[in-house]
């Protein structure tokens, strides 16, 4: 049965000389596949609203393995991002993230509202990347199933120390003094460990406000992607190009 939800097109792919495949993380069904038939031609109504990081309505309908876009409207675009190479290459990434944690052909809509929230944060500069980064992918880890235990220290139970350090294999932590020379695990400052409970345990409206200096923002970061590799044992191609240029 065809429907009619909107959606963020987070992969668009060439195909033959007019149409494209897209997967669009909808409001409706998740994350869905789709060809659009003559969408690659500029004139085509559907091409601007089939495109990577537009925003649009669409309508579908079912195939034998994917979808068919018969309608596409686009709502909004985000060109800023288009402009600039850094903030591009971020929204890529987030647009992996998407496809790698979000549901299929079930209702998305919380998931589709923190990528547009993210996007919007960095497309208009309202935020940094490196702030928006972890809370998108810490936030979409708990959203998926994978919460972590930041309340205390795994071994003595205590809830603060000058240094913490977060156990990504386990989503869990531990102080310092518990920790002693063991290997592995990513040292947090007092502040660090804040916004790291900030990211899973913060009222969604809030989830982007708080500050952190760079060397704090650095150790979430490296909390965070740490946090998904072992979570979803995958490579993000994105990320590491994000972070090449960066």
């Amino acid at each position: 049965m065809k429907f009619r939800t909107e959606g963020l097109i987070i992969k668009e792919q060439n195909i033959g000389e007019q149409d494209k495949l897209i997967h669009v993380l909808t409001k409706s069904n998740g994350v869905v596949k789709a060809f659009a038939r003559g969408a690659k031609n500029q004139k085509n109504g559907k091409s601007a609203a089939t495109s990577l990081l537009s925003y649009s309505q669409l309508t579908f309908h079912p195939g034998r393995d994917s979808y068919t876009v018969s309608d596409a409207r686009a709502l909004h675009i985000f060109s800023k991002l288009r402009a600039d190479v850094k903030k591009m290459c971020l929204a890529q990434y987030f647009c992996e993230l998407a496809l790698t944690i979000c549901p299929r052909e079930k209702p998305a809509d919380k998931y589709l509202s923190l990528i547009l929230n993210s996007l919007h944060l960095v497309s208009e500069g309202k935020r940094r990347g490196d702030l928006v980064k972890p809370c998108l992918e810490m936030r979409l880890t708990a959203m998926a199933g994978y919460l972590p235990d930041l309340i205390m220290c795994k071994t003595c139970g205590v809830y603060a120390a000058e240094q913490m350090v977060f156990l990504p294999q386990t989503g869990e932590i531990e102080c310092a003094a518990c920790h002693g020379a063991h290997s592995g695990g990513v040292v947090l400052s007092e502040a660090a460990l804040t916004a790291l409970r900030h990211t899973v345990y913060a009222d969604d409206a809030k989830l982007f406000s708080f500050a952190l200096s760079d060397e704090g923002l650095q150790q979430l970061n490296r909390a965070s992607e740490a946090y998904l590799q072992y979570r979803f044992e995958k490579e993000f191609k994105t990320l590491n190009f994000y972070k090449a240029i960066t």
